[in-house]
């Protein structure tokens, strides 16, 4: 398997919210994500998520408080949880999950993604 410039590879993304793979291992992708302005809240019934910053930063909103997520900085979303990520500016995102997980989780709407392209 050959190393991975992540800043090669949202180089090459030009859409938010629109997860690409990265990488795979052990039934998980990692997927990479430029986030930009409000997302839809959704929850994952069977998956947990983990948002990793490597540039900017995002607000992640739940049902009852919200926490900045900071460049280095990584937050474990449990399954079943209602979140919604906001970001103000770009922010490039690494999200580890299973890889079934769809993006908008238990909503259907224009920004579901069900074919991951690659980087």
């Amino acid at each position: 398997m050959p190393k991975v410039n992540i800043a090669e590879k949202f180089s090459e993304i030009n859409e938010h919210w629109k997860p690409h793979i990265g990488a795979e291992l052990n039934g998980q992708y990692v997927k990479l994500v430029k986030f930009k302005d409000e997302f839809v809240f959704h929850h994952h019934d069977q998956e947990d998520e983990l948002f990793l910053v490597v540039k900017g930063r995002f607000r992640m909103e739940y049902k009852d408080h919200e926490e900045w997520i900071e460049t280095g900085e990584f937050v474990v979303v449990p399954r079943g949880v209602e979140h919604r990520p906001v970001a103000k500016q770009e922010c490039w995102v690494v999200l580890f999950e299973p890889a079934t997980t769809l993006n908008t989780g238990n909503i259907e709407n224009e920004r579901t993604v069900h074919q991951l392209k690659r980087v």
